[in-house]
């Protein structure tokens, strides 16, 4: 499943451009069932049934979708979609894009798109480390009424619970991100640093809107410790929740028709040619 990247310094190592009618869950892929709101007082259950693949309405693309609904499901008053790689697509360094299609997010929605740590099962969060590419739907965008542009790329760590590490940088972009269009994001991450990128396929010379250093070691808390490791990846889309400071199902407007979806064109993972890996190496299920 390797293809060079004509004039780049990547090459392609894996990608799911979601083709068919099923995910697949036996090389790639991870449904989550769980209501326990995602350490966030989130309001959803995530049900196998929330997660699906089929066509885009508009542009006939072949997507992942994770729907959001309103309704009672096992103690929650909504029900949505959370998918991720743990164990079958783990990723250190490289860089990993996907085109996403949001839903409008106001208020009380919040898609991601993000990577946990492969050792999560181990060593728990925040150890394992939380690489967060996109998210939507934050209360600072209620506020401002700035919600279909209002963005942000983060990094968390940290030694534990007590003693957890944030480094956010919000953006606001210039055009409308939940207008029915896809929407590219990207992450190019080495053992220097972490950057990421809004719709480089359009502008390619866009500059990053989140750039985080994480080469340093010098303390045990130090983000050097955290980075240079196999990640898996998750898309998810929360309903309510710390993030939103909507934690009320009443309070979610975004629902007001009854559901709403997130659609995912493809992912890929890119390797740099030359690059020296962590001991970790990668792995890919192909």
């Amino acid at each position: 499943m390797c293809s060079a990247v004509a004039g780049d310094v990547y090459h392609l190592v894996w990608e799911d451009d979601f083709t068919g009618t099923t995910l697949n869950e036996s090389q790639h892929w991870n449904i989550e069932v769980n209501g326990d709101g995602g350490g966030n007082r989130e309001l959803q259950y995530y049900s196998r049934e929330n997660v699906s693949v089929g066509l885009d309405p508009e542009s006939g693309a072949s997507c992942l979708i994770l729907t959001a609904r309103k309704c009672e499901m096992n103690g929650k008053n909504a029900t949505s979609g959370r998918v991720n790689t743990r164990n079958k697509v783990c990723v250190a360094h490289g860089k990993i894009e996907a085109r996403i299609k949001f839903p409008r997010t106001a208020d009380g929605l919040w898609p991601a798109f993000w990577l946990l740590g492969n050792d999560y099962s181990s060593v728990g969060w925040p150890r394992c480390g939380e690489i967060d590419i996109v998210e939507m739907g934050h209360a600072d965008g209620i506020k401002n009424s700035t919600q279909d542009r209002y963005f942000n790329g983060a990094c968390h760590w940290g030694v534990s619970h007590t003693d957890v590490k944030h480094f956010v940088q919000n953006a606001t972009a210039e055009y409308d991100l939940q207008d029915g269009d896809f929407h590219l994001f990207t992450i190019e991450w080495d053992e220097h640093s972490i950057k990421m990128y809004l719709d480089r396929d359009r502008n390619p010379e866009v500059a990053p809107y989140f750039v985080a250093s994480i080469g340093d070691r010098s303390k045990p808390d130090s983000p050097g410790h955290f980075f240079h490791k196999p990640f898996f990846i998750l898309f998810n889309l929360a309903v309510g929740g710390e993030f939103t400071g909507i934690e009320q199902i009443e309070d979610v407007t975004a629902l007001a028709g009854g559901e709403a979806k997130m659609y995912i064109d493809y992912v890929r993972v890119y390797r740099r040619d030359g690059e020296a890996q962590p001991a970790n190496e990668m792995t890919y299920q192909k």
